[in-house]
C-alpha cells in the first residue's frame, strides 16, 4: 500500500510553525510505521506584500504591542510565554534578534529542495536562521546561503533565485489552502482528508496519524470542515 502522506501548510516567518515542526516530528519519531509516511511541505505567506526586510525600530515588543494596540508589558508577557513554549519543545526563539521580510523566494527554494529530497532541511535551516540566527529571510542573498548549507547546489539555487522557476508551485500551493479554507498556519492534512489545525500537542498528532494509517485512501481530500482539533495557529493577522 502506498505511504501516508502528510501535506503541512506553514511560512517560514511564523513562531508556531516551527513549534508545530517540532511537535510533529516527535508525534512521527513515536508512530510505528513512521519510515511509510511521507511528508510534504507547502508554502503559505502570512504577509506577501512585505518587502524583502521590513526595517522597524525598537524592541519585537513595542511592535508586536502596535500592531495588536496593546502595552509593550502585555506583548512582552505574550513573548515570553511563547519562548518558553517552544523552550519545551527543545527550540530557543530569539526574537530579540528577528528580521522581518518576504518569505516568497525562501518558498521557492523549498520546493526546489522538494525536488532533491532535501526539502525538510531546507525548511529547517531557514525557520533556525529565522527565529534563532536573527538572518533576514527575504533577502536573497540569505536564503541562498542558507540553501546552499541545506545541502542545495550553489548554481541551482542561484538559477533559481535568477527567475520565476517554483513561482507557480507557491502559487499552487497558496490557491489549494484557500480552496480548503486554510487560513492560518501550520495545518496539516494527513492523507489528503484528515485537517489539523495549528500547533497541537504531540498526542494529538500522533493520534492523527494512527487515524490517517488505519483509514488511509478511503475518502476525498480534505476541507476545512474535516478538522479533527484546533491549535496555536498565525494568519494574515498575526499569531494567536
Amino acid at each position: 500500500m502506498a505511504a501516508l502522506r502528510v501535506d503541512i501548510w506553514s511560512d517560514i516567518a511564523c513562531p508556531w510553525c516551527y513549534v508545530g515542526k517540532r511537535r510533529f516530528e516527535a508525534a512521527l519519531a513515536g508512530f510505528d510505521h513512521r519510515a511509510d509516511v511521507e511528508v510534504v511541505w507547502r508554502s503559505f505567506e502570512l504577509d506577501p506584500g512585505a518587502p524583502r526586510e521590513r526595517v522597524e525600530a525598537g524592541p519585537y515588543a513595542r511592535r508586536l504591542a502596535a500592531k495588536y494596540r496593546t502595552s509593550e508589558a502585555e506583548a512582552q508577557a505574550r513573548i515570553d510565554r511563547l519562548v518558553a513554549l517552544a523552550a519545551a519543545d527543545g527550540l530557543e526563539l530569539r526574537f530579540d534578534r528577528i528580521r522581518p521580510g518576504n518569505t516568497f523566494d525562501g518558498h521557492r527554494l523549498i520546493h526546489l529542495g522538494g525536488a532533491h529530497g532535501r526539502q525538510d532541511a531546507v525548511k529547517e535551516r531557514f525557520l533556525r536562521g529565522y527565529f534563532h540566527d536573527g538572518r533576514a529571510i527575504g533577502e536573497p542573498a540569505v536564503v541562498r546561503e542558507l540553501a546552499i548549507e541545506a545541502g542545495l547546489d550553489a548554481g541551482e539555487v542561484d538559477a533559481v533565485l535568477a527567475s520565476d522557476r517554483y513561482a507557480a508551485e507557491v502559487r499552487a500551493d497558496e490557491g489549494l489552502a484557500r480552496e480548503l479554507g486554510i487560513s492560518g498556519v501550520p495545518f496539516f492534512v494527513i492523507d489528503r482528508r484528515l485537517g489539523l489545525s495549528g500547533a497541537q500537542p504531540v498526542e494529538v498528532l500522533r493520534a492523527a496519524l494512527a487515524e490517517g494509517w488505519k483509514t488511509r485512501a478511503a475518502t476525498p481530500a480534505a476541507t476545512a470542515d474535516d478538522e479533527v482539533a484546533d491549535g496555536a495557529a498565525c494568519g494574515p493577522d498575526g499569531c494567536a
